[in-house]
């Protein structure tokens, strides 16, 4: 290896050493942020923020295919995955303290301190002899030569390292089974547990019933024109979006009160007119 080849792979220029200690920094952040964090969308973008910067650690070094892969497959797939499992499913904090495996925390503890040995072992024994360089290493393009790698030198290891992931794919399935504690309740069973807890037995009136409308930020009215408070979302009345119509509504009601009357009156008046014509 000629000098400047080997002041290039021992060196390392500022830009690259000020790129590594700043991103460096948030990815081990971004890390322990995932682990540490209460709820689990959380954790999730901040695994998605770590795997980004890897990816830019890629591109920084000369492996654009694993930069790529890395963005698009990792972070842009698996991880918006992960993020809709996660809204649609509604995992709580509540829900890892309840093992449907005895023991499970302490095997998986187990299990981490033994990978964490056998990590470091493996780092420890490590050595660098040489470098061969970026353009020797894809002297053939990015692509072809981590496929050599992968293929014939580290073939083995590529195996492994794919039969493990199916191992805890499997083993997150088997974890997050439910099993149900207790029966589910029928129809009819739920429905004497709302009479015997006094709760409001019939169905709950649609919104804008009376109102003339269905808009659900506007309370449906009773027959007196007063709005009910079980026809709008509890939600919209926490937040003041609910839209009161009962003043509008009142005076429609008193208007068709009164042509009622009238009519009334009209009527009564034209059946004696009527009656004293035809007695004549």
């Amino acid at each position: 290896m000629t000098a400047p080849l080997q002041l290039a792979a021992s060196a390392t220029s500022t830009g690259e050493a000020f790129q590594f200690w700043v991103l460096g920094t948030v990815a081990v952040i971004g890390a322990l942020c995932t682990v540490f964090m209460k709820k689990a969308v959380h954790s999730a973008l901040c695994l998605a923020g770590t795997m980004i910067i890897l990816a830019v650690f890629y591109l920084a070094n000369g492996a654009y295919f694993l930069g790529v892969v890395q963005i698009v497959v990792y972070t842009g797939a698996i991880m918006m995955l992960f993020l809709f499992v996660v809204m649609l499913v509604g995992v709580t904090a509540a829900d890892s303290l309840t093992e449907t495996i005895k023991g499970q925390r302490w095997l998986a503890l187990l299990c981490g301190l033994g990978f964490g040995v056998l990590l470091f072992a493996g780092i420890g024994n490590a050595s660098l002899n040489q470098f061969n360089g970026l353009a020797q290493a894809n002297s053939g393009g990015n692509v072809e030569g981590l496929a050599t790698l992968i293929f014939t030198k580290y073939v083995f290891a590529f195996e492994i390292t794919g039969a493990l992931l199916i191992t805890a794919a499997v083993g997150a399935m088997v974890l997050t089974h439910r099993e149900r504690t207790e029966r589910a309740l029928t129809q009819r069973e739920l429905a004497e547990k709302r009479v015997r807890e006094g709760k409001h037995v019939p169905p709950l009136p649609a919104p804008g019933v009376y109102a003339r409308h269905n808009a659900v930020d506007i309370a449906g009215l009773l027959p007196d024109g007063t709005p009910s408070e079980l026809t709008v979302s509890k939600t919209l009345r926490d937040r003041g979006q609910i839209r009161d119509v009962s003043t509008e509504a009142l005076n429609d009601l008193k208007a068709l009160e009164q042509r009622s009357e009238e009519r009334l009156e009209r009527a009564a008046i034209e059946s004696a007119t009527f009656k004293r014509e035809a007695s004549k």
